[in-house]
């Protein structure tokens, strides 16, 4: 039988875990059709772009205002793609702004909606629980902790892993990676990653080039930027300037997983860089005003995903105005010359990485896109028989 899923992402890492679950479905169903918004990855699985997902990577409250009406624009080519297509299933990943409002609109024509990485309704803006019980077939949650709040909320949810669990590992060794970009192997390396969309890298990389002009004064380091597909190497190139930073096309995988700490924007990186076991310094900044707006509407005591993970402050994290050269510096002096607060961060961060493995419901020789085709398996089988 002939299915035909829409498939939509909105972020880099959304793009990513949404093409595992269709590389899945592919192999359940290989004469499948998938179409929708489709970054990079989605494309390469073989989904068909009626949208470009970087046309969603915005991030702010108010940030995303001067960008509605290009974003309405392509809420109503999405749609309009539904109505014509009737796909079978909508598989919506990320982007919950976005998404929620077009669940809305494929749940009234019928068809069932699922949703893969979960509205972080927990941390704020718990009204939208109610619009999700309302709207959603089935919630994938991908951390822990997620599954009993949906549940105890009444939203058909389940915990299926998280995606990067058997995936995200060094392609090069250490000394390949150096190598390869002529870097100096007497010396400690620095991950710097500011965040995979323009916007809020713009805004980390000023504090960041100057905890890289501190740390220069006082040691020799090695400086790797590995640009996001979003943003492009040119665009941190350009900012980077005359710095001893060294971006790179990609490969933030083996960045990561071969630097001696990360300075992690947070977001989905802190996730790869704890999976790594690579010790980091986080941080996040918005525009005032969003944050203003924000920060009355955010009930959670950590904003890192690690720190909520590990249930304490395991990582630093600089948020908002503590974000600072000075301060990125300070904390990475301290996690490089204080040999017990990287042995404490490394174990913490085992924690994490073990509570996102061995926590894992189900059988555990199935991945988490292999446990989210076999749900979606489900719900469609459960409609064929229905039906007949």
């Amino acid at each position: 039988m002939s299915r035909k899923i829409l498939v939509s992402a909105g972020e880099a890492s959304g793009d990513l875990y949404a093409s595992l679950v269709v590389d899945e479905l592919r192999r359940l169903w290989p004469d499948a059709e998938f179409f929708g918004c489709a970054g990079p990855r989605l494309r390469a699985a073989g989904v068909r772009a009626v949208v470009d997902a970087a046309s969603l990577a915005v991030v702010g409250l108010l940030e995303v205002v001067s960008h509605i009406p290009r974003i309405h624009g392509e809420y109503r080519k999405l749609l309009e793609a539904a109505r014509a297509e009737r796909p079978a299933l909508a598989l919506l990943t990320d982007s919950p702004d976005f998404h929620l409002r077009i669940a809305r609109r494929l749940r009234r024509r019928g068809i069932p909606v699922v949703y893969l990485v979960a509205p972080q309704v927990w941390a704020w803006r718990k009204g939208r629980v109610k619009e999700m019980r309302r709207t959603l077939e089935r919630v994938l949650c991908i951390f822990p902790f997620e599954e009993e709040f949906f549940r105890n909320e009444g939203v058909r949810a389940d915990y299926i892993g998280h995606p990067l669990v058997g995936l995200i590992r060094a392609a090069l060794t250490r000394d390949e990676f150096f190598r390869k970009h002529t870097l100096d192997p007497g010396r400690p390396l620095i991950a710097v990653l500011p965040g995979s969309r323009r916007g809020e890298a713009a805004r980390h990389l000023p504090a960041l080039l100057d905890a890289v002009e501190r740390l220069g004064r006082q040691r020799s380091l090695n400086w790797v930027l590995p640009a996001s597909a979003t943003a492009g190497a040119a665009f941190f190139r350009e900012r980077v300037g005359r710095s001893p930073v060294h971006v790179i096309a990609g490969e933030s995988w083996d960045a990561m997983a071969h630097a001696d700490l990360a300075l992690a924007a947070s977001g989905t990186v802190t996730v790869e860089a704890a999976l790594l076991g690579t010790p980091m310094v986080t941080y996040y900044r918005v525009m005032p005003a969003s944050w203003l707006a924000g920060r009355f509407l955010v009930d959670v005591p950590f904003y890192s995903m690690v720190n909520l993970i590990a249930g304490r402050a395991l990582v630093p994290e600089l948020i908002q105005s503590q974000m600072s050269g000075e301060r990125i510096a300070a904390e990475a002096v301290r996690l490089l010359d204080d040999e017990g607060a990287r042995s404490e961060m490394k174990a913490g961060l085992a924690e994490v990485r073990a509570r996102l493995t061995g926590g894992q419901v189900g059988d555990l020789s199935h991945t988490a896109p292999q446990r989210a085709a076999a749900i979606i398996q489900q719900i469609l089988e459960g409609q064929v028989a229905h039906v007949s």
